[in-house]
């Protein structure tokens, strides 16, 4: 780590973290090189490594930032229905869920990704952060289904957050599709029906909660 204020090490890295996000709303992970990145902002590649060894641990932080941001409005938004409701019924909270997630595009974008590879070429402690951060929306989502559905299990309760979180990472592909991607399938005799993020997350919520 380069020598100097906690403050400027902080603005630094949130430098790099913003210029590969400007980078990701044009391009796709795979076009992106610390050498674009350095493009994009007032640092050298070689002084981009100072902050993050690989470009997985840039992306890391970029989505635990995103996830930091659009956590505290997801959630907020959660709390809220907690708080004005005692109970909801299951289709309700399908509905509430749902609603909550339409607005997080960027989220499941970032979600997206191949977590797999990308959180196997960052450092150990980089992951932690990250997974600090998903471990609250888990509390979250399950403080709602304990509060709303007092009759599930704890396992009836386990086993739609460790199906609903899973499912969360394959809504974007699904609801924004390319030309490139339309045209194969077509070419690939594929039927598409195109769901928006609503649709996709109220439907299987409800197949989760057996409504």
């Amino acid at each position: 780590m380069p020598k100097g204020s906690e403050a400027l090490t902080n603005a630094r890295r949130e430098e790099i973290i913003e210029g590969c996000a400007r980078l990701y709303e044009t391009v796709s992970f795979k076009e992106i090189t610390m050498k674009e990145i350095s493009s994009a902002i007032s640092l050298t590649r070689a002084s981009i490594y100072n902050y993050f060894q690989t470009k997985e641990e840039i992306f890391l932080a970029l989505l635990k930032r995103e996830y930091d941001r659009e956590y505290e409005r997801w959630t907020a938004r959660l709390k809220k229905a907690r708080e004005d409701h005692e109970r909801m019924s299951r289709e309700e909270f399908a509905r509430e869920l749902a609603h909550s997630l339409e607005e997080r595009q960027q989220l499941l974008k970032l979600l997206s990704m191949n977590l797999y590879d990308l959180e196997e070429n960052c450092r150990f402690e980089r992951l932690v952060e990250f997974k600090v951060v998903y471990g609250r929306a888990l509390v979250e989502v399950g403080n709602c289904l304990e509060q709303f559905f007092p009759e599930m299990t704890e396992e009836e309760r386990q086993d739609f957050l460790y199906l609903f979180f899973p499912f969360l990472f394959g809504v974007y592909p699904y609801t924004v599709v390319t030309d490139k991607q339309r045209r194969a399938m077509d070419e690939a005799g594929i039927s598409y029906r195109k769901q928006t993020v609503y649709e996709i997350v109220y439907g299987e919520t409800r197949k989760l909660l057996g409504v």
